[in-house]
């Protein structure tokens, strides 16, 4: 299954550069870079991407590994977008053609930077939330949200919602591999050739996954309730958000980042 082994929503808690720039800042550090990848029109400007959340990668001291992990799940959808590109763009230099399928150069260069720009996306976000906990990713987006409060906007409510469905990715994904052994312990058979076969397979997993999914809901409103959860009314932080100078010498960062890409294109241009 296509979501199985998915790493966002983890926390990695390790002290690192990463982890300590605010929380605010990473989610529009996240901004820039994804609005840098889908600028990208060169090779060059995909090796700067590459160098950039390699380095990223690197300084949060996260196990390159559990990226690696984040990527492995969507490989589905990577596969089919990249067919999908390769053989139905039937622009550019002919390289390959039989019947009605014809592989160009460029549904070649299509194909791949769908797979920079999807790769690029996934581990960028996996390094969002393994260097933020879910608390201080719920106080960023309430924060960012917070001027929208004025037209009407449940800022406190959207950002509860998107942390506790960021959260629950892991626990969800643990379920479904304790469903699919218990499955196949009663000898069903999820290898089975024919893709209408893996699809009736897959429902044994699917309503106990709903049923699931629907009990730990119950049981958590039961728990805020019990804690006399009532939204963003009264409610005070511990901890504020402040920047500090390594929020401000990242933020120069990304946008260095996002006009190196800029330039290249111009350059490219003319």
């Amino acid at each position: 299954m296509f979501f199985l082994k998915v790493t966002i929503g983890q926390y990695y808690p390790v002290d690192s550069v990463i982890h300590r720039i605010d929380p605010r800042m990473k989610i529009l550090l996240l901004i820039l870079f994804v609005v840098g990848l889908f600028f990208v029109e060169n090779l060059f400007g995909y090796i700067v991407s590459a160098l950039v959340l390699g380095f990223t990668i690197k300084f949060s001291k996260v196990p390159f590994i559990f990226i690696l992990r984040g990527l492995k799940g969507f490989l589905f959808i990577v596969s089919f977008t990249v067919i999908i590109n390769m053989f139905f763009v039937d622009s550019g230099y002919v390289i390959f053609e039989y019947s009605f399928f014809k592989l160009t150069l460029d549904g070649v260069w299509f194909s791949f930077q769908m797979i920079c720009r999807l790769g690029f996306l996934t581990a960028a976000s996996s390094v969002l939330t393994f260097t933020t906990s879910p608390i201080q990713l719920t106080h960023a987006i309430e924060r960012i949200l917070k001027p929208f409060v004025r037209i009407g906007v449940p800022a406190h409510d959207i950002a509860m919602m998107m942390t506790i469905a960021i959260r629950f990715i892991p626990t969800l994904t643990e379920e479904v591999e304790k469903i699919k052994k218990a499955q196949m312990a009663r000898g069903a058979d999820f290898e089975g050739k024919g893709i209408k076969k893996r699809a009736k397979a897959f429902i044994p997993i699917l309503v106990p996954l709903f049923v699931s999914a629907f009990r730990r809901a119950d049981e958590l409103a039961m728990a805020m309730e019990a804690r006399c959860y009532r939204g963003d009314i009264g409610r005070t932080s511990m901890r504020k958000l402040r920047f500090k100078v390594i929020d401000y010498l990242s933020l120069c960062v990304g946008i260095a980042f996002l006009c190196s890409i800029l330039y290249l294109n111009y350059s490219e241009r003319t």
